[in-house]
């Protein structure tokens, strides 16, 4: 199998349409082997990259297109407990896991494993039902692959977003991450049914305490009391976005790219972003780049479809305009003003005339 057809044999993510997750009875252990061992990770061999931001921002499309590089292995959401098993060896006890200094003892090793592509084998024995061994086998296969190939880890997660500074930190990983438009986050949560299950930031102190403190509150009141799906769609936006512009002012040398600018030029920017990134650029990366962005028959993606890279990224980028209702739309912009004026203008809530 070449190199650039095996980057593309990738696997598509779990069924999952809900972000609820319940874990009671998690009991927290190390994630690593039992005994000690002395490998670690070298980032200055091949520093990682981490593809992230809020889910629905248009990661999947990113590190799909940077995964087109001859020289990158993709890792699909080891963060994400709704596709478990998967590339750590143990089911993350919350949506967003927040990893630090404090608590890396637990994670370090699996995550030195995930990098290193080291795949834990007894997830296909374990997997529950034949899509997930196959899932699971078919991750096995490519890292393998990517292991004998010698190829630069790119991880793909959006749930990794509260993890995103340790990464950095402890693996010298370069972020890419994903801004997206208010209206354009709530309209596809609406659209695909999305809920989320706010005891997952509720119940992570440290996560709290460093990142998100402003919400407490209110996270503590969407955890206990039900919201609809455009309310809660208002919080996560909120919330994620501002972590989002915290890591912007403390790490401006991270690529902060809005989903909108990406939509729009989508050649120009992702060469910028290959270049950034030192990854290789060839004609093989940038017809597929066209390709998946120039769908003109697919301005908007089926739901069961939510994970596809091929569609028309100009059309795709006003869509919200016609999911939500203008009363919906006056919600979103009221109610993420604060934050959303870090990242967009007035212009950027009325659509260009034809």
């Amino acid at each position: 199998m070449c190199s650039t057809t095996a980057l593309f044999v990738l696997n598509r993510g779990g069924s999952e349409r809900d972000m609820q997750v319940p874990f009671s009875g998690w009991v927290e252990r190390p994630f690593g082997r039992a005994s000690v061992s002395t490998r670690r990770y070298d980032a200055a061999v091949s520093p990682p990259i981490l593809v992230t931001g809020s889910h629905r921002s248009g990661t999947t499309w990113t590190g799909r297109m940077l995964s087109a590089s001859p020289n990158v292995g993709y890792v699909h959401e080891p963060f994400n407990v709704h596709r478990w098993p998967n590339w750590v060896p143990v089911r993350l006890p919350h949506v967003y896991m927040y990893i630090n200094r404090e608590n890396e003892h637990l994670y370090e090793r699996a995550m030195e494993d995930v990098l290193g592509f080291r795949f834990p084998i007894q997830n296909i024995v374990t997997a529950p039902n034949v899509r997930q061994v196959r899932q699971t086998a078919a991750e096995f296969g490519l890292s393998l692959y990517y292991r004998l190939r010698r190829l630069r880890p790119l991880i793909k997660d959006p749930i990794a977003l509260m993890s995103a500074e340790w990464l950095a930190e402890r693996f010298g990983a370069q972020v890419v991450m994903m801004i997206r438009h208010p209206a354009a986050f709530a309209s596809s949560i609406k659209r695909l049914s999305w809920r989320f299950d706010f005891h997952n930031w509720r119940d992570q102190p440290m996560l709290i305490r460093d990142l998100i403190g402003p919400y407490e509150d209110q996270i503590r009141e969407y955890a206990e009391t039900e919201h609809d799906l455009v309310d809660q769609a208002i919080l996560m936006w909120n919330v994620t976005h501002h972590v989002i512009r915290g890591y912007a002012e403390r790490h401006p040398d991270w690529l902060f790219v809005r989903h909108e600018d990406l939509s729009e030029e989508p050649l120009k920017g992702f060469r910028d972003m290959f270049d950034r990134l030192d990854l290789t650029w060839d004609q093989f990366a940038e017809d597929w780049i066209v390709r998946s962005s120039t769908d003109t028959s697919r301005k908007e993606v089926p739901t069961y479809l939510h994970r596809t890279v091929v569609r028309d990224s100009r059309a795709a980028r006003w869509t919200w305009m016609d999911r939500l209702s203008p009363e919906e739309q006056r919600r979103v912009r009221e109610g993420t003003a604060e934050v959303a004026e870090g990242f967009y203008a007035d212009r950027d809530w009325v659509p260009p005339k034809p």
